[in-house]
């Protein structure tokens, strides 16, 4: 079955047909890094990072081109308040971002350009902007001039004319149009700056994702993502000064846009004071509980982020881990019945149904929620066939690999949980293998009160113990 994906430029899903056959060229908006990333962006990053994951997964060499916006007038600004040289604070935010994006499972992108170092590139396309008409210079500052471009507001489904009754945009009267926009910014005093035909000044915003992605991926490339936000003013600039450079060549062939994502039913927003970033919800949550969270909706469809949410988010993915640890337990054990054919052909069909449930979900637009359904139902055989057969099996090999590979394919890790602790948490395990040797012992000696005594107290403090014939286990609830 071949991939479909929803193009927003065309407004409807289409078959995934690549530039080059057995290749994806992949492109997507990273953050402007005067910050730590938000959680809002943090769902972009994520969504994207799950659909590289099954387009390698599929057997697609994929380039995948992420970059940095490291001028901007937000650097700048910050650098003001914080008194720390622009460029110094976005190379700082750039070392933090991959802490985050590390937390969150997010692949390395194959290259992670920075606008500084492409200035050269964003030059000689503003330059042959205004060779080709569609770009005026203006006492140092330079604007693409949108009336110039028939297909203005092409990807937002926006005429030119709604576009400028609706917008809110700065007034510079030398504009020729209130819509267009800066492709050069004329240099301020005490600014970043780099020498151009026009002057000392810095590239504009949208200028930036041109050049980069049309250096490492070429005219026609297959996917550009980004947030929904992004579709209009910078995707439809994007297009507007690429395609013009390219005199009318494709720019991109697919567009993807993840939907926007609420705090408690809220929009997020700095003035509403619900403005949160990964790394503040990573105090709270490990990384992976935080992903699981963000793909568990379609990624067109708008998110709520609560703590109530995370924490059904972390009992969900915990089911998973829990199914992986009984089955790899159980493989490491000799039967004392022998299993029936049927209940093992059972566990084999398992496999393949989840394989066949997951491929057809994601084929379907990436449909990472429906996907999820395919990985419950095997943990759920898994667990029945347990109940009867605690022991090693060819379908429960079987079972467990394809778990494990296809939760793989969406960044889990079902083997190796994330804690939160590092060193700390290690300790912990060994304080409570401890205590729950004593507890053993006490067991042993039937001694019972001090048994429950043990396991009520730890019930206190969010530690659940359960009773197993293979002894006892303890998992830390979620607050």
């Amino acid at each position: 079955m071949s991939i479909k994906l929803f193009n927003t430029m065309t407004r409807q899903k289409e078959e995934f047909k690549p530039r080059e056959s057995g290749k994806v060229a992949m492109y997507s908006c990273g953050p402007t890094v005067y910050n730590y990333v938000h959680v809002g962006n943090g769902r972009m990053l994520v969504v994207f990072d799950m659909v590289r994951r099954y387009l390698m997964y599929k057997g697609y060499k994929v380039t995948f081109v992420q970059n940095f916006t490291d001028v901007d007038d937000k650097i700048i600004q910050r650098g003001l308040e914080e008194g720390i040289d622009p460029l110094a604070l976005s190379r700082k935010y750039i070392d933090e971002y991959f802490k985050d994006a590390q937390a969150l499972k997010i692949l390395p992108a194959t290259i992670h350009p920075k606008a500084t170092e492409h200035i050269r590139e964003m030059i000689d396309i503003i330059q042959g902007l205004i060779n080709n008409g569609l770009a005026y210079e203006v006492s140092g500052d330079v604007y693409f001039a949108v009336d110039k471009f028939p297909d203005y507001g092409k990807l937002s489904g926006r005429s030119l004319e709604d576009m400028q009754a609706g917008a809110r945009v700065d007034v510079d009267e030398r504009k020729n149009n209130p819509m267009d926009f800066a492709l050069w910014k004329k240099a301020k005093p005490g600014e970043p700056s780099w020498a151009s035909p026009w002057g000392q000044g810095r590239p504009g915003w949208h200028i930036e994702c041109t050049a980069m992605s049309l250096k490492y991926l070429g005219a026609g490339f297959d996917i550009h993502g980004g947030g929904g936000d992004l579709v209009f003013p910078h995707h439809e600039n994007e297009i507007a000064q690429s395609e013009g450079y390219l005199k009318g060549k494709t720019f991109a062939h697919y567009w993807m846009h993840n939907a926007f994502l609420t705090i408690n039913q809220q929009k997020m927003s700095k003035s509403l004071g619900n403005f949160f970033t990964v790394r503040e919800i990573l105090e709270h949550f490990p990384g992976e509980v935080v992903r699981f969270y963000l793909l568990s909706i379609h990624y067109r469809s708008p998110l709520d982020f609560d703590d109530e949410n995370l924490r059904m988010a972390q009992k969900s993915l915990e089911r998973l881990q829990t199914s992986i640890r009984l089955a790899t337990e159980a493989l490491g054990r000799k039967g004392d019945k022998a299993i029936q054919p049927e209940a093992d052909q059972e566990l084999l069909d398992a496999a393949q149904a989840a394989c066949q449930g997951f491929a057809e979900a994601m084929d379907d637009d990436f449909n990472s929620s429906l996907a999820y359904a395919s990985l419950f139902e095997l943990g759920k055989k898994i667990n029945a066939h347990l109940q009867v057969y605690p022991y090693t099996s060819e379908g429960l090999k079987k079972a467990r690999e394809t778990l494990l590979e296809l939760a793989g394919v969406l960044g889990f890790d079902l083997e190796h949980p994330d804690s939160l602790a590092g060193e700390t948490d290690k300790k912990l395990d060994k304080a409570m293998a401890i205590l729950l040797a004593v507890r053993l012992k006490a067991r042993q000696k039937k001694d019972w009160e001090m048994a429950d005594f043990i396991r009520d107290q730890l019930k206190e403090m969010g530690i659940a113990l359960e009773d197993t014939p293979q002894g006892a286990r303890w998992t830390i609830k979620p607050e």
